[in-house]
C-alpha cells in the first residue's frame, strides 16, 4: 500500500540491501462503496482548487518548488519517495492540509499528527524539502502560498523527476488548524492490511477500488524497514513457513538481509526490486512474478477484484501514468481547507500561527 511503511533514513543500510536483493535476483533468470458525506468534501474541495489560483498573487510559484526539489533530488534522492509518501499521510487524516508539518507544542499533552508511532519514522528529507521549498516560496510571495499546496506540488515534482508524469497541481488549500496523533492509526494503512480493509479505508476518502491500485503504484520507488514485512519471511499468518506467494529468489534475498529476530533496525529493502530508483509501471510486473514488497502489495494481484487492474497497469506504462495523475489530482482533493474559519496559512510550516 501506498504509504504504509517508510522509506530509508540510512544510505548505507540502502546500499547494502538494495546491491544484495538485485545481484541474487539477477543471477537466476531476471526477471465498497463510499460514503456520501465523504464524497460531497471531496468533490466540494475539487471545485474549491485551480490550477491558477496564484497566477496573480505568485505566478512564479512552480518554477521556485522546482528549483528546491531538483536540487533535494540531487543531494538525497530520497526525498522523492518520502515526499509522496509524507503527502498520502498528509491526505488521509484531516485532508490535504499540511497538518502533517506541524510540530508537537511544547509542553502540551496532545500530541502533533507526527508524533503518531505510524509516522515515527516518516524520513526528514520530506520534512526538509518541504521547509526549503517554503522558506524561498516566502522570501518571494510573502504570506500568500499555502504549505499544504508546496506539498502538493513538491509530490509531483519527485515523482517527475524520477522518471514519472507531470501533471497539473490544482491549487488553493489552506492549511489546516488541527494536527492529533491519536487521529493517525485509524486513517493509514499498516502493512498488512487486507484487501477488505484498504477498500473500506479508501473508500472513506471518496476514492475507488481502482485508485487504491494505481495510487499502490507509488510504490515504484521508494523502500521498506524490515519489520514491515519480516513476518512474511518466516512465520507467515501464524504458520512456521514463509508467505507461499513470495519468489523463491526474492524470499532468499530478503532472509539475508533481514533475519528473524535482531538485526539491523535500520535496513531497508525496495519496494521494486527491479527498478528501485525509477518511477515506472514495474511495480505491477513484479506483482504478477510474486515480487511484491509488502502483504498489502501482493495481495492487490491475489484479490480478483483488483487482480485485473494490476494485470492491465503490468502491461501498459502510458496508462498507469494517466491513471495516477488522475489519482494523484483526486487524492489531493481530499478535505480540503478554505478561509480563515476552517485553515491559516502558515509562515513556518511546523507551527500555527
Amino acid at each position: 500500500m501506498l504509504v504504509s511503511s517508510p522509506s530509508f533514513t540510512s544510505s548505507s543500510a540502502l546500499t547494502c540491501s538494495v546491491i544484495i536483493i538485485l545481484i541474487l535476483l539477477h543471477t537466476s533468470e531476471c526477471l465498497n462503496k463510499p460514503t456520501n458525506t465523504t464524497i460531497t468534501t471531496t468533490l466540494r474541495g475539487h471545485r474549491q482548487l485551480s490550477v491558477d489560483y496564484y497566477a496573480k498573487s505568485c505566478p512564479q510559484l512552480d518554477q521556485l518548488i522546482a528549483s528546491v526539489t531538483a536540487n533535494r533530488f540531487q543531494e538525497a534522492p530520497i526525498s522523492g519517495p518520502a515526499t509522496i509518501r509524507l503527502f498520502f499521510h498528509d491526505c488521509f487524516v484531516e485532508g490535504c492540509d499540511a497538518s502533517i508539518l506541524i510540530s508537537t507544542t511544547p509542553g502540551s499533552t496532545e500530541l502533533a499528527e507526527k508524533e503518531a508511532q505510524v509516522n515515527k519514522d516518516l524520513a526528514v528529507e520530506a520534512f526538509d524539502s518541504v521547509r526549503q521549498a517554503k522558506a524561498l516560496v516566502e522570501s518571494k510571495c510573502p504570506g500568500i502560498v499555502s504549505c499544504a499546496d508546496i506539498l502538493a506540488i513538491a509530490a509531483r515534482d519527485f515523482v517527475h523527476l524520477a522518471g514519472g508524469p507531470y501533471y497539473p497541481v490544482k491549487k488553493g488549500r489552506w492549511d489546516g488548524k488541527i494536527s492529533m496523533a491519536t487521529r493517525v492509526k485509524s486513517n493509514i494503512p499498516s502493512a498488512n492490511s487486507t484487501v477488505d480493509e484498504l477498500l473500506n479505508l479508501f473508500n472513506s476518502k471518496g476514492l475507488t477500488l481502482e485508485d487504491l491500485v494505481v495510487l499502490s503504484g507509488a510504490h515504484t520507488i521508494g523502500f521498506s524497514h524490515c519489520e514491515h514485512f519480516v513476518s512474511r519471511l518466516y512465520g507467515f499468518k501464524g504458520s512456521k513457513k514463509p508467505d507461499p506467494d513470495i519468489d523463491a529468489r526474492l524470499l532468499k534475498a530478503l532472509r539475508m538481509s533481514c533475519p528473524q529476530t535482531g538485526g539491523n533496525a535500520d535496513i531497508v529493502a525496495p519496494f521494486d526490486v527491479t527498478t528501485p530508483f525509477l518511477f515506472d509501471h514495474a511495480y505491477y510486473g513484479n506483482l504478477e512474478a510474486s515480487m511484491g514488497l509488502l502483504a498489502t502489495d501482493q495481495a492487490l494481484l491475489l484479490d480478483p477484484r483488483t487482480k485485473p487492474f494490476v494485470q492491465a497497469l503490468a502491461k501498459d506504462k502510458k496508462k498507469f501514468f494517466q491513471a495516477f495523475s488522475a489519482a494523484m489530482d483526486k487524492m489531493g482533493s481530499i478535505g480540503v481547507k478554505r478561509g480563515r474559519r476552517h485553515g491559516e496559512k502558515r509562515k513556518d510550516c511546523s507551527m500555527h500561527l
